[in-house]
């Protein structure tokens, strides 16, 4: 008996498994349009399980797409002599009927599955789900009102409200939107997802408008500060920070319990994407009424950068008493590594202190503190020594945050800091075997920059095997770390005249356009690119020329119809760029298109 058993377990084991690979191979076929394969499968699989409707639908598509709907209405009129006919049966027939010509016959079988409702309000969702799978959203928006009308306790609001969003009625989408958002708040993330459907970056289209039209009268005529909230979030999404900083506030005074989260989010966001007057703005409102010490320390951290971002020659002094005002009022401790690195970098690199930053980092390095905050401090004191130099100094430090970091992106960063301090030291081979590890970066701009960085070193090995102008490339590439942009410019005019027609010759270019896009010789930068674009066609720095220069015309030169043919070439010959994404959607705009 126990043996029987288990023949009969084992096969019915071996049917399952049977049908679930003849499910998958009819999905594979359906999914590529191979209709004849998929019908294969699914009468088979129909035939063994005659109440399965996934089965019954995929296999009713399956004879509309090869034009056999008379195959489709015996199947669908079967299932009509059964008892407890599903209601998409009926939507089903309607539909065969519709391709067939046969209006009046679709209708009767629209108006029976509607007619369901009434007997059973729950199958409102069957229904309306049915007939907007076939995009019949008159019909799916009546029987989802039916439904609610005949029942109360339910509520397909949030169903509606993407039916008006694909009728294009946006005004009654967002207000079906917004209602549903004071009924059921846990939805309010995904119905923001659902809504930027239909929102545009630079706030000209109607979906903006409406949207901003919307919740204007609801902040007019409710008090929820639920709206200003919406108003932030719609600005921030237009790159408006100004306004978006405005409704922060207003949120602020309005709300029973304060915080400064809002505010704090939005000066972050503001100031990563070179806002710095809204971000300043921001993170004054919150030095200015927090009275969290963490709260203000951050916020004065993020002003300090940027009054380095913005000081003018002769500040250097102001700045360095401002730092130190601050230090004195938070403590030079563990809790403000990160001004106290703010500092140094300040004093190395814009105030010519260079020794007493590295000091002062040594005697921060002896506080105790987690090993991220350990990291950053080696790290800013290694970058600070190759700066002065002391690259056998900075190795030591940029290798001991690998080790301590192996699989974090900082410890990443600190392998490539290392290959390009052996660069400068004119090690190129141990450089090269560092970038090798790194062109699999979990972080793709390390990979980039190590791949471009290891071809730089191996084009240029091969031809001349002195690596004189290699040697060369090198130390400009120093001199601009150091900020001496004029010296490194007339360092590599040396290579421009002494190496030409070399492998070297377009990496040069594309340094010395950098550098003159920094000092604003706009003009000089276009040159240099245009001739990588003409002569190197072929070579790596391709796609950043072509990129680069696009940016130059969309910007400070003002000429954006320049920029759409670079844009195209870039798309169409460069589909593996880390800058693709971003030029099909500049592209797409120049072009007029929509872009999301």
């Amino acid at each position: 008996m126990k043996r029987t058993f288990l023949i009969f377990f084992m096969l019915l084991l071996s049917l399952s498994g049977y049908c679930q690979a003849e499910d998958a191979m009819a999905k594979v076929y359906m999914d590529k349009g191979e209709y004849e394969k998929a019908l294969f499968y699914y009468e088979k699989l129909f035939e063994s399980n005659p109440y399965n409707m996934n089965y019954l639908g995929a296999l009713v598509k399956c004879y509309q797409q090869l034009e056999q709907t008379e195959k489709a209405e015996v199947l669908l009129k079967d299932q009509l002599s059964r008892p407890r006919i599903p209601p998409a049966v009926h939507i089903e027939l309607g539909y065969n009927y519709s391709l067939m010509g046969e209006e009046a016959l679709a209708k009767e079988q629209y108006d029976l599955a509607m007619a369901s409702i009434e007997l059973n309000p729950s199958y409102a969702y069957m229904v309306g789900q049915g007939f907007r799978s076939k995009q019949l959203l008159e019909e799916a928006v009546k029987a989802f009102k039916k439904g609610m009308e005949l029942n109360p306790k339910l509520n397909f609001n949030y169903d509606l409200a993407y039916i008006y969003g694909e009728q294009g009625d946006l005004e009654q989408m967002y207000n079906t939107y917004l209602d549903l958002i004071l009924e059921r708040t846990n939805l309010k993330e995904n119905i923001k997802r659902n809504i930027g459907r239909f929102l545009f970056e630079d706030g000209s289209s109607q979906g903006n408008e409406v949207l901003r039209k919307v919740l204007l009268q609801r902040v007019q005529s409710d008090p929820n500060i639920v709206w200003n909230e919406l108003l932030s979030w719609l600005f921030i999404q237009q790159k408006q920070y100004s306004n978006a900083l405005s409704q922060e506030k207003a949120i602020y005074k309005r709300s029973e319990e304060p915080h400064l989260d809002g505010i704090r989010d939005l000066g972050l966001i503001a100031y990563s994407d070179g806002e710095n007057g809204v971000a300043g703005e921001a993170f004054e409102f919150i030095v200015k009424n927090s009275g969290d010490p963490s709260y203000r320390g951050q916020a004065d951290y993020y002003l300090m950068k940027i009054a380095v971002a913005e000081m003018e020659e002769g500040q250097e002094e102001t700045l360095l008493t401002a730092f130190d005002n601050l230090l004195d009022e938070y403590g030079r401790d563990q809790t403000t590594v990160g001004l106290q690195v703010l500092r140094a970098n300040f004093m190395a690199f814009h105030a010519g202190l260079p020794e007493e930053a590295v000091a002062d980092l040594k005697a921060l390095m002896e506080l105790p503190m987690d090993r991220y905050s350990l990291a950053t401090v080696k790290m800013e004191l290694a970058d600070i020594l190759v700066y002065q130099e002391l690259f056998n100094q900075a190795l030591i430090y940029y290798s001991q945050v690998q080790k301590e970091l192996k699989n974090d992106v900082t410890g990443q960063m600190a392998r490539f800091k290392v290959a390009r301090t052996s660069f400068y030291k004119g090690d190129f081979d141990w450089a090269e075997s560092q970038l090798k590890v790194l062109k699999s970066s979990t972080s793709q701009l390390i990979a980039n920059d190590a791949l471009q960085l290891k071809l730089i070193i191996s084009d240029n090995s091969v031809q001349d095997s002195l690596q004189t102008a290699l040697k060369t490339y090198a130390r400009a590439h120093l001199l601009a770390y150091q900020e001496q942009d004029e010296a490194a410019i007339a360092t590599i005019d040396d290579i421009l005249k002494n190496h030409k027609g070399e492998a070297i010759e377009d990496e040069a270019l594309m340094m010395q356009a950098g550098l003159f896009e920094k000092l604003g010789d706009y003009e000089r930068a276009e040159l240099n690119y245009l001739k990588v674009i003409e002569f190197f066609p072929q070579d790596i720095f391709m796609d950043d020329a072509l990129y680069r220069l696009s940016e130059l015309y969309l910007g400070e030169l003002n000429e954006p119809e320049k920029a759409k043919p670079l844009l195209e070439r870039l798309i169409f010959d460069h589909q593996d760029s880390i800058y693709f994404p971003e030029a099909r959607k500049k592209f797409r705009e120049l072009r007029g298109d929509p872009v999301n």
